[in-house]
């Protein structure tokens, strides 16, 4: 994609959603930090359902850790790998006090030595919570990037590497947020809806749907 396209792109995106959110509930960075380890390979709402009541209880490593494996499991037991996320979140928590005085740090370096937390996870609470120009690529955003010809990667980290290079500074703070939910609601997996989409004319996919008929 041409560097006016990618700015028009992007353009299209800030107007149509100048403040894009991610879908995750939480109520600090440290349950934020939680909500996105415990949404690896489940639904945003999944994990809203079973983080509500917790949230409720459980805002700081502390009281997660005390709280403990055996009843974290019990609240998170809808979600997928509930067992494993919950021993990583534990573990986690304890590192966080240990470590980081019970504060999330705002280190790339330092996230990704807690347990369960990869790239991905990183960049978005690094993003969120912390503000910086970040982009987190899930399978949405590695298909919308690939389909519409903005950073064709073969692998996540060359669709992120990608991204930063082409994406203007101005548009960065936001555009994981923009390519994600454009891919969940509009840039679907199996059936695109390429009639809705605002960025259809710059787009590359030759296989794009036609409007629904009547």
């Amino acid at each position: 994609m041409k560097p006016a396209d990618i700015e028009d792109f992007y353009a299209r995106f800030s107007r149509a959603d100048p403040h894009p959110k991610g879908e995750l509930n939480y109520v600090n960075p440290y349950t934020l930090l939680v909500a996105v380890v415990l949404s690896a390979q489940a639904t945003d709402v999944g994990v809203n359902k079973a983080t509500g009541p917790l949230f409720a209880r459980v805002t700081t490593p502390e009281q997660m850790v005390t709280l403990g494996e055996d009843a974290l499991r019990d609240a998170i037991r809808t979600i997928g790998l509930f067992k494993t996320k919950a021993k990583n979140v534990i573990a986690l928590s304890r590192l966080l006090i240990e470590r980081h005085g019970g504060q999330v740090p705002a280190d790339r370096e330092a996230l990704e030595a807690l347990p369960g937390v990869g790239r991905k996870t990183a960049n978005v609470v690094l993003n969120i919570a912390f503000g910086q120009p970040t982009i987190a690529v899930d399978t949405h955003l590695f298909r919308v990037a690939n389909r519409t010809g903005l950073a064709p990667g073969a692998t996540p980290l060359a669709v992120e590497q990608g991204l930063l290079a082409a994406t203007p500074d101005h548009w960065r703070q936001h555009a994981h947020h923009w390519l994600i939910l454009h891919g969940r609601y509009v840039c679907k997996a199996r059936k695109p809806d390429c009639p809705r989409c605002i960025v259809r004319d710059l787009c590359a996919y030759p296989d794009k749907t036609p409007a629904r008929a009547g």
